[in-house]
C-alpha cells in the first residue's frame, strides 16, 4: 500500500472516536483501492470497577479484592521446587475453564476482617470493552497509521491529496498528520526534484547569458524548455505512464537537451544581424539553414532513448517513464521549436547590431 497517511493526537480518545469516521471517507474515495489502519480495536478486555462503598460496609479492603484478582488471573510465580533433580515453577492461578468468561468472577471470594467469604459478583461491576493490541506513538503523538492502494490510473500525489482532503474534512485543530513510507519518501524526491529542476533552469541561464552578454537571447532559448516539458507530460498521458520520480529526472534533462535548438536558431540570427539583415530576415534565414543540424541532433537523442522508453525485465517500469519523457519531450519541441524561438526572436529581440564595415 503505497499512501500511508498518520494521524496524531494527545488525546487518544479523540483519535479512537476519530479513526472510523476517517476510515469511512476513505472507503467512499474513488481514488483508493483496498485500505487498512494499523490501530484496531479487535483485543476483548473486561474493565473492573470496585464498589468501594459497598466493599467497605461488607469489611473488605480494596486491597484484599486486588490481591485476589492477581491471585486468581495473573499467574504470580510463588517459588521453585525440586523434584526428581528437576526444578519446577510454583505458579498461583485458577483453572482455564474457571477464569475464562467474566461470569466466572462470581467463583472467586475474598475474605472480610470478620472471616467470612464474600463472592467478588458483590463488590465489582464489569464491563467488556474493545481495546487496541497496541497503542502507536509518532513525533511524542499517539497515533494512528491509514495505509491505501490506489486505483487504476491513480498516482502516490493523488493519493496523498485525496488524504489531506480527508483530514481536512474529518480531523479538527488539535490533529495533526505526517506522511509515512513510500508517502513520504515521494514528498521528499518531489521537493528534491523541484530543487534541482529550479537550479538547472537558473544555472543554465547564467551560462547562456554569459555567453551570449544578453539577457533577452537567453530568455528566447528557455522558451524550449516549457514547450519541451509540455510534450513530456502529452507522452506520459498517451502512453499511460505517471509522473514519478523518474519521469521527473526525465524533464531535468530535457532542460540540457532541448535548449540546443534555440541556442542554434539564436546564435546564427544574431550572426544574421550582424550581416545586416533585418530581425525578421535573420530569424527565418538562421530558423531554415539551422533544420538540418536541429532535426540531426534531436532525431538522435530521441532513437537514443527509445532501448529505455521499451525496456523489459527487473525495473523497466521505472525506466519505461524516463525514456518516454525524453522521447516525447524532445519531438514535440522539435516541431515547435522551428516556429515559436523564430517568433520570439522577432518579438523579443531589442539588441542593434550594426552591419561590420
Amino acid at each position: 500500500m503505497p499512501v500511508q497517511f498518520v494521524l496524531k493526537n494527545f488525546d487518544f480518545e479523540k483519535l479512537k472516536t476519530t479513526v472510523p469516521k476517517f476510515m469511512d471517507e476513505v472507503s467512499k474515495s474513488p481514488v483508493f483501492v483496498g485500505y487498512d489502519v494499523n490501530l484496531k480495536f479487535n483485543k476483548p478486555e473486561v474493565d473492573i470497577v470496585i464498589d468501594k462503598d459497598k466493599a467497605q460496609s461488607l469489611g473488605v479492603s480494596v486491597q484484599d479484592i486486588a490481591q485476589t484478582l492477581q491471585f486468581s488471573m495473573s499467574g504470580r510465580r510463588f517459588g521453585y521446587f525440586l523434584m526428581n533433580g528437576k526444578q519446577y515453577q510454583i505458579i498461583g492461578q485458577s483453572l482455564y475453564d474457571e477464569r475464562n468468561k467474566p461470569d466466572d468472577l462470581k467463583n472467586i471470594y475474598v475474605r472480610n476482617n470478620t472471616g467470612k467469604l464474600i463472592s467478588l459478583d458483590n463488590l465489582i461491576t464489569t464491563e467488556e470493552l474493545a481495546k487496541p493490541p497496541q497503542r502507536y506513538h509518532y513525533d511524542r503523538y499517539k497515533s494512528a497509521t491509514v495505509s491505501s492502494g490506489l486505483a487504476p490510473g491513480k498516482t502516490i500525489g493523488d493519493g496523498i491529496k485525496e488524504m489531506e482532503r480527508i483530514s481536512k474534512l474529518v480531523l479538527d485543530e488539535s490533529f495533526s498528520t505526517s506522511l509515512a513510507g513510500s508517502s513520504r519518501d515521494f514528498a521528499e524526491s518531489s521537493s528534491n526534484t523541484m530543487y534541482a529542476l529550479a537550479l538547472a533552469l537558473v544555472l543554465i541561464f547564467l551560462v547562456l547569458a554569459a555567453q551570449f552578454e544578453s539577457f533577452i537571447d537567453p530568455l528566447i532559448i528557455m522558451i524550449t524548455v516549457p514547450l519541451a516539458i509540455a510534450g513530456a507530460l502529452l507522452a506520459l498521458w498517451i502512453f499511460g505512464q505517471t509522473l514519478n520520480i523518474f519521469s521527473q529526472i526525465g524533464m531535468i534533462m530535457l532542460i540540457g537537451l532541448v535548449t540546443k535548438n534555440g541556442i542554434l536558431i539564436v546564435e546564427f540570427a544574431n550572426h544574421n544581424r550582424k550581416e545586416g539583415m533585418s530581425k525578421i530576415e535573420a530569424a527565418t534565414y538562421a530558423a531554415a539553414m539551422r533544420l538540418r543540424p536541429i532535426l540531426m541532433t534531436s532525431l538522435a537523442m530521441a532513437l537514443g532513448a527509445v532501448p529505455i522508453a521499451v525496456a523489459f525485465g527487473a525495473g523497466s517500469t521505472s525506466r519505461i517513464s524516463l525514456g518516454i519523457v525524453i522521447i516525447g519531450g524532445i519531438m514535440f519541441s522539435l516541431l515547435l521549436t522551428l516556429f515559436v524561438i523564430p517568433a520570439m526572436y522577432i518579438f523579443m529581440s531589442r539588441t542593434k547590431v550594426k552591419t561590420e564595415e
